[in-house]
């Protein structure tokens, strides 16, 4: 489920889930959850991130998804409005992403 890699000598941990987030429309994105968002996890919850395997919730991921586009600046809604546009976030391990959301052509200023 994360991808856990221990770096050496320094006994840390570095955590990332990847999300598949379909919204209400059909379209869907890939986002991951980095570090960040799972610290702002066990901070918004009061729970460990090391816990999430054993305990997962449907609202533990949504939360994660909504937090890692918002930390992006993918979003500016709040978690509430956001759940209402969304079909359901699942978790991937990285595979190819989906067409994305937004245009990637270029733009005038």
């Amino acid at each position: 489920m994360a991808d856990v890699r221990h770096r050496h000598g320094l006994g840390s941990v570095a955590m990332r889930l990847d999300l598949r987030i379909t919204y209400a429309d059909g379209s869907a994105v890939d986002t991951p959850a980095t570090t960040a968002d799972l610290v702002a996890f066990e901070e918004h919850f009061d729970r460990s991130v090391a816990r999430l395997e054993a305990e997962l919730r449907l609202t533990d991921v949504c939360w994660l998804a909504w937090r890692s586009l918002t930390r992006q600046g993918k979003t500016t809604a709040e978690f509430q409005s956001w759940l209402e546009s969304i079909d359901g976030v699942e978790l991937t391990d990285g595979e190819a992403s989906p067409v994305p959301l937004e245009s990637t052509a270029p733009t005038s200023e």
